[in-house]
């Protein structure tokens, strides 16, 4: 990719029910990282995200806590911001899918595609609560999946095989606020027409930046029939009204994708350079870091509404596995499930993004989290290698020199050869394989401090000689924690001072 691109990054939302988790941090770190590399290589990049705020979930909590949903999310926003500085990521500018700017996108591409015949209006049997007096979200209801069997899976899709289905095809359905069955109630809802988009879909799959797992799903889902998707929500429920329309809202998943263009359009009230890159493809790229789960609403959804609306679409869409931890799903009762700011009471946040960028690759394979395992790798690869070298370069000088580096490199020659694998770790960092990235630069700390160990500085009675190997040595460390600064970016920091 050539410098100086211009480039709008984006993560997926955080939903604003409840607070950041370690399993959360693995994209927002592995998107900052990636940023961060582009932005140190010349390139023109901003990073948008938002909080997820709309639907039943917020609306019950704040229920249940005596709240309006504004107060509830106003809150949680506040604290997922928290969290993200808290570990180094470094937004642009992180927003709010209930801002009034997605509210008007969200009523204008309602509106085009309606009038692009993409919209129809269906009367459906929907679950209906009869205790709760409420029709079911599709996280609302729990029974087997249609296509595997598989139990326990909610009501939109099956995370055993990925599926997607109506929620009135699940075998033995349970409501899950009152854990009662479910009767079936009509309603009428609006449909966005996807099967239109098959061979668009099909296209755009070929065409653009996906993993090769991701496309090979896609082909799966696009050789079977797409069926059309309910973009509805009845009342009572929060988020914004459809409009001509009292008691219908948008469902969710229609609007919290909008807030990608929305939050980046509040970004360019101060930033004009950014504001029309979502018009056309020349203006500009767009990366989507993503959640494998969600890689079915990103990858045939949100491309055919942004194509059915007249906008571009996004140039590439990058997944990542799930966080396990100790080798099993993260779980409350376990113990396992670690929220970010439950983490900051123990460890230092710049040792979780070293782990996770040791583990992340541009695969979608799930990731395991192990404490034992992380201390072990900042012990021996941190402290044991990296800052050794900087702490024995440092003693030399201090007591030959005052601290004073000298004016000449020991082998400049040898410096020039060690320099060569920048290129590489950068290569390594732009395909996002960010744990080759760190194995290079974990190989290259080891050969610094191999030239320490040969040069044996501590048996040399030249002081001046000594100094010149220190200064080799420390300039190695220098570019090392450069070559680090997009995982570390509080390492670099401290290390100029």
């Amino acid at each position: 990719m050539k410098a100086k691109n211009k480039i709008l990054v984006t993560s997926a939302l955080p939903y604003a029910n409840g607070p950041i988790h370690l399993g959360h941090l693995v994209e927002y770190i592995q998107t900052d990282i990636w940023v961060r590399f582009k932005k140190s290589t010349g390139n023109d990049v901003v990073y948008i995200c938002a909080d997820d705020a709309h639907g039943t979930p917020i609306m019950l909590k704040a229920k249940e806590q005596g709240i309006s949903p504004e107060t509830l999310i106003t809150k949680m926003k506040k604290n997922h911001e928290k969290d993200f500085e808290s570990f180094f990521i470094n937004f642009d500018h992180y927003s709010s899918t209930n801002s009034e700017k997605n509210k008007e996108l969200c009523e204008e591409i309602f509106l085009k595609l309606k009038k692009n015949k993409f919209i129809s209006q269906k009367n459906i049997s929907q679950f209906y609560d009869d205790q709760e007096k409420m029709f079911l979200p599709d996280r609302y209801i729990k029974g087997e999946c249609p296509k595997c069997g598989a139990k326990e899976q909610y009501g939109d899709s099956c995370e055993n095989c990925g599926a997607t289905y109506s929620p009135t095809e699940l075998k033995n359905p349970l409501s899950v606020l009152s854990n009662t069955k479910p009767k079936t109630k009509d309603t009428t809802h609006f449909f966005f027409n996807l099967k239109n988009f098959k061979d668009y879909l099909i296209n755009w799959t070929a065409q653009n930046n996906l993993q090769p797992a991701i496309k090979n799903k896609l082909n799966e889902w696009l050789s079977d029939n797409l069926n059309d998707w309910d973009i509805t929500r009845d009342a009572p429920y929060f988020g914004f009204n459809i409009p001509g329309e009292k008691d219908k809202f948008f469902y969710v998943w229609m609007d919290a994708p909008i807030g990608y263009i929305a939050t980046l359009k509040e970004f360019s009230e101060k930033n004009k350079k950014f504001e029309d890159i979502w018009d056309n493809e020349d203006n500009g790229e767009i990366y989507h870091f993503i959640g494998k789960d969600i890689a079915y609403f990103h990858a045939l959804f949100w491309p055919s509404i942004l194509n059915g609306a007249g906008y571009r679409t996004p140039n590439g869409i990058f997944c990542h596995g799930f966080l396990t931890v100790d080798g099993k799903k993260m779980s409350k009762s376990r113990g396992t499930f670690i929220k970010a700011s439950d983490y900051l009471k123990y460890l230092d946040p710049e040792f979780l993004r070293y782990y996770f960028a040791s583990r992340l690759n541009d695969n979608i394979e799930d990731i395991d989290l192990n404490f034992d395992d992380l201390i072990s790798k900042i012990n021996s690869d941190l402290i044991g290698k990296l800052i050794n070298l900087a702490s024995r370069c440092s003693t030399f000088l201090e007591k030959n020199s005052n601290l004073m580096l000298s004016e000449q490199l020991d082998d400049a020659e040898q410096f020039k050869i060690f320099v060569k694998d920048i290129e590489k770790v950068k290569e390594l960092y732009s395909d996002r394989k960010f744990s080759n990235a760190i194995n290079k630069i974990m190989s290259m700390t080891d050969k610094a401090n191999q030239y320490i160990n040969e040069k044996k500085p501590w048996a040399v009675d030249d002081l001046n000689y000594v100094q010149k190997i220190a200064t080799q040595g420390l300039n190695y460390f220098r570019t090392l924690v450069i070559l680090l600064s997009p995982v570390m970016p509080d390492l670099l920091k401290h290390s100029e001072n």
